[in-house]
C-alpha cells in the first residue's frame, strides 16, 4: 500500500524513496538500490517507446494539416495504429545484410547509435530527486553522449560497402562537428551563470532567479537550430537528401536495423528537448505550479512544446543545401556564439566583482543580451552581404524557356551574324 500511495501522489519516479520502500521490505541495501534503478529504467525505455510511436502519428497528422493532406487515417480510428503497424512491418522484414559488408560493425551501428541517446535521459531531473544519474558533470556528459553519433554514423556508411553510404556518412560526420561545436558554445553560458554543470542545480538556479532563456536568448536560438542538425532535422536533413545520395548512411539498412535509426533519431530530439527545458526553461518547475501537479508532468509538457518547434519546422521550411548549412555553421553561428560566451563571461565577472545582488544584475543582463543578440544577429548577416541588392533571389525562369532552342555560335564566327 506504501509504494501504490507513493505511486498515486505523483511521487513514483523518486527513486531514493523507491529504494527507501524496498528497504523496509527487508531487502538488502545493495538490492534496492539494484531494484530501484531497474524500475527506473524500465519506466524510462517505456516511456520512450510509446513517446515515439505516439509523436509518429501526431506528427504524421500535424504536417499533413499543414501541407492540406490528410495523414494516417486508415489504419484504425483516425490513423492511431498507423505507427503500430509501421513497428510490425520493420520487425517481421528479413534483415539483410548486403554482400561485401563488414557483417559486425554493420549490426554494431544501429545499437550504437540507439543505446546512448536513450541513455541520456538518466542525468535530466524529472522532478525534485527524481533523476537516475546525478551527475555532477551532467552537462559535459550530455555533449559526450552527444559525440558519439559522430563515429557510428561512418561505422554505418562505411561499412555498408556502398558508395552512397559512404559520402551519406562523410556528409553527416562533417555537419555534426560542425555543429557540435555551436552546441558546446550555446551552453557554456548556463553553465557560466549557475558555476555548475550539475543538471539539478541549473534547475534550482532557475527556481531561485530567473529562466536562462530569458538572458539567454542567443544561446538557445543556436542550441535550437544545432540541435536539428544534430537530430536530422528539416531544414538540416541532408544526410538523407534523396535526389542526391538516396538514403545517407543508412542506404542498405532495412527492417528492424532502420528502426533502431528512426527511433535513435526520434530520441535525439527528444533529448534535445529535454535539455532545452532543463538548461534554459526552468525544467520541471513552474512558478510553483509544482507545487500541485507532479514535477515529471510540468517537465513532459515542455518537453514536448519543445519538440513541436522540430515538428513544425519539418512542415514549412525546405531543405538547407549542404554548402548553405556548413557556410551557416562557420561563418554565421559560430562568430556569434563566441561573441555570447565572452559577453556572458564578462557579464558574470561584473556581477561577481562589483558583488551585486541579483535583482540589481539580472534585469540588466536580460536587456544587455537581448539588444545585443538583435544587434549582432542581425548586423552579422548584413555583414556577410544577407539584405542588400546583391544577395536579392531573382525569380525563376526555367519555366518561361519551354520550348526555346539555343543556338551556339559555330567556331569563328561572330554572335548574331
Amino acid at each position: 500500500m506504501g509504494l501504490l500511495a507513493m505511486l498515486l501522489e505523483g511521487e513514483w519516479y523518486d527513486f531514493g524513496d523507491l529504494a527507501e520502500q524496498i528497504e523496509d521490505w527487508g531487502a538488502p541495501d545493495e538490492a534496492a538500490y539494484v531494484l530501484a534503478t531497474l524500475v527506473a529504467t524500465v519506466v524510462i525505455l517505456l516511456w520512450a517507446v510509446l513517446s515515439v510511436l505516439a509523436f509518429i502519428w501526431i506528427e504524421r497528422r500535424v504536417v499533413a494539416l499543414m501541407q492540406n493532406r490528410k495523414g494516417p487515417n486508415r489504419v484504425g480510428p483516425a490513423g492511431l495504429l498507423q505507427p503500430v503497424a509501421d513497428a510490425l512491418k520493420l520487425l517481421m522484414k528479413e534483415a539483410i545484410t548486403t554482400a561485401g559488408a563488414d557483417r559486425i560493425l554493420f549490426w554494431a551501428a544501429p545499437i550504437i547509435i540507439f543505446v546512448p541517446t536513450l541513455a541520456i535521459f538518466a542525468i535530466f531531473p524529472w522532478g525534485e530527486n527524481m533523476v537516475l544519474a546525478d551527475l555532477n558533470v551532467g552537462v559535459l556528459f550530455l555533449l559526450a553522449i552527444a559525440g558519439i553519433n559522430t563515429p557510428a554514423v561512418f561505422l554505418a556508411g562505411w561499412s555498408s560497402n556502398n558508395k552512397y553510404a559512404l559520402l551519406g556518412s562523410m556528409r553527416t560526420i562533417a555537419m555534426l562537428i560542425s555543429y557540435e561545436i555551436i552546441q558546446v558554445l550555446a551552453l557554456l553560458a548556463p553553465v557560466l551563470f549557475v558555476s555548475s554543470m550539475r543538471m539539478a542545480d541549473i534547475v534550482s538556479w532557475q527556481e531561485d532567479y530567473v529562466w536562462i532563456v530569458l538572458i539567454q536568448p542567443l544561446g538557445l536560438l543556436a542550441y535550437i537550430i544545432a540541435g536539428a542538425v544534430e537530430m536530422n532535422r528539416s531544414p538540416a536533413d541532408n544526410a538523407e537528401a534523396e535526389s542526391e545520395i538516396v538514403a545517407g548512411y543508412h542506404t542498405e539498412y532495412g527492417g528492424i536495423k532502420f528502426g533502431f535509426f528512426y527511433q535513435g533519431e526520434y530520441l535525439a530530439g527528444f533529448a534535445i528537448a529535454a535539455a532545452v527545458v532543463t538548461l534554459y526553461f526552468g525544467g520541471w518547475t513552474l512558478f510553483g505550479l509544482e507545487e500541485w501537479i507532479p514535477g515529471w508532468s510540468i517537465f513532459l509538457g515542455k518537453l514536448y512544446t519543445i519538440f513541436f518547434i522540430y515538428i513544425w519546422s519539418r512542415g514549412t521550411l525546405p531543405r538547407l543545401r549542404i554548402d548553405q548549412l556548413m557556410g551557416f555553421a562557420w561563418k554565421f553561428l559560430l562568430p556569434l556564439t563566441i561573441a555570447n560566451v565572452l559577453i556572458v563571461g564578462a557579464e558574470v565577472l561584473i556581477w561577481r566583482e562589483n558583488e551585486l545582488s541579483s535583482w540589481e544584475a539580472l534585469p540588466a543582463i536580460a536587456v544587455v543580451n537581448l539588444a545585443l543578440g538583435v544587434v549582432l544577429f542581425a548586423g552579422w548577416a548584413r555583414f556577410l552581404g544577407h539584405g542588400k541588392g546583391t544577395q536579392a533571389a531573382s525569380g525563376a525562369i526555367l519555366t518561361q524557356e519551354i520550348g526555346t532552342v539555343h543556338f551556339k555560335p559555330a567556331v569563328g564566327t561572330e554572335a548574331g551574324s
